[in-house]
């Protein structure tokens, strides 16, 4: 079996298809699809995250690849040098690239370092608390450089730990097992994260995800400034990021709904480390269920925040879930108060931003209330999206006044 880093002259070759009228990799896109290349039974013979040179028909070098002839998405950009090694020296110096553009953008060591294909690590996605990090590793190739990426890790940055968080669905279409592991060092419980100046406590090995959104780190933000002396209501709360940061940004009281008790836990711990627990309660409930509940009651709030989990997880979901936008929206929008803020969140990457949009309004419609967009933005800027790649541009999040 090669090795990522072995000699150039051991590296395979795969080759795009003759006449293929697809281009996209020739111009510059990071992803190669199965039928666009030469599945021969050399390349049916290639390990499973090798790294290989990708070359057009006619034998012009496009660049190094991570291949895998399993998923649909076969094949992964690394660099267009062909003939760059692939070793921990590669990866040492994409790390140190992102940590100084993070640093510029967010200024705490507290962000998502690095963000899969935009930061070119294909696949992989790299979460940063002060020296605790945690990676997720989503495809067979990072799977495979996963050696050389820690070692590259360590020399920059001199981790106390290094949480494996490869737990993701999609590590199944690539032939992947799921796993949490530690990478490097210990941790013994959550650790501390700072965001917007407010404090919050994670769990890497326990929580969602990697255990804390970055990407709602601005949309955050923009709640909290227009949250002083406002009640605030916060569906989906998970740990506390939009409702601690809306009673530190001044709100007069602010409820958390969350159907997980331990995420509530934490976010009540959040409230205490902030000084905030005095204006903040919890309430353990389905959110839908809470929402019916508090508008029979005729309860209102001058801000209300939803930022359900993904309700499209895969395209079959595509119509169910888009309804269930609709219908959150629609039923939030009955307990804002007149002249009050609707804030709607999707982090569904099937569902595009028009389509989204579409079902804010017409939730509105539903209900007869009028409003004005104020502000409609996706993921922090430590979430890049490949300019190839504007699918991957997740998160959706719509800020409304509402009549």
């Amino acid at each position: 079996m090669t090795s990522p880093a072995s000699s150039l002259a051991e590296r395979p070759v795969v080759r795009l298809r003759a006449n293929n009228p697809k281009k996209r990799a020739k111009v510059g896109h990071p992803w190669i699809f199965a039928n666009e290349i030469q599945m021969n039974a050399a390349a049916k013979q290639i390990p499973p995250g090798e790294v290989v040179r990708v070359e057009t028909e006619q034998g012009k070098a496009l660049g190094t690849y991570v291949f895998n002839k399993k998923p649909l998405i076969c094949a992964r950009l690394l660099t267009v040098d062909a003939d760059a090694r692939i070793d921990a020296g590669f990866f040492a110096d994409r790390l140190r690239r992102a940590r100084d553009l993070r640093d510029r953008l967010i200024g705490t060591p507290h962000y998502r370092l690095a963000h899969a294909e935009a930061d070119g690590f294909p696949g992989a996605v790299i979460d940063r608390f002060g020296d605790v990090f945690v990676v997720q590793i989503n495809t067979a190739g990072m799977e495979r450089l996963t050696p050389e990426l820690l070692t590259a890790m360590e020399s920059v940055f001199s981790p106390r730990a290094i949480v494996l968080r490869n737990d993701g669905a999609s590590r199944e279409q690539e032939g992947l097992h799921r796993e949490v592991r530690m990478g490097l060092g210990e941790l013994d419980g959550p650790i501390p994260v700072l965001e917007n100046g407010a404090h919050f406590r994670a769990d890497p090995r326990e929580g969602q995800k990697t255990g804390w959104f970055f990407d709602q780190r601005d949309n955050r933000a923009f709640v909290a400034q227009l949250a002083k002396g406002c009640s605030v209501y916060d569906a989906y709360s998970y740990t506390g990021g939009f409702a601690v940061q809306a009673a530190l940004g001044g709100a007069a009281s602010v409820i958390a709904v969350d159907r997980s008790e331990t995420a509530l836990d934490k976010a009540r711990e959040a409230a205490e480390l902030n000084g905030v627990d005095d204006r903040f309660s919890t309430v353990e409930s389905e959110v839908f269920a809470d929402l019916e509940a508090r508008h029979k009651a005729g309860q209102t709030f001058d801000i209300v925040v939803t930022d359900p989990p993904a309700f499209v997880k895969a395209k079959k979901d595509y119509w169910q879930g888009v309804k269930a936008y609709r219908k959150l929206a629609r039923m939030a929008a009955r307990l804002v108060a007149p002249r009050g803020i609707l804030v709607c969140c999707s982090c569904s990457h099937h569902v595009e931003a028009h389509t989204f949009g579409e079902q804010i309004r017409r939730g509105l419609e539903d209900v007869g209330r009028g409003g004005r967009i104020l502000r409609f933005a996706g993921a922090g800027p430590d979430h890049p999206i490949h300019p190839w790649l504007p699918e991957t541009g997740y998160l959706k999040c719509q800020a409304l006044t509402l009549d």
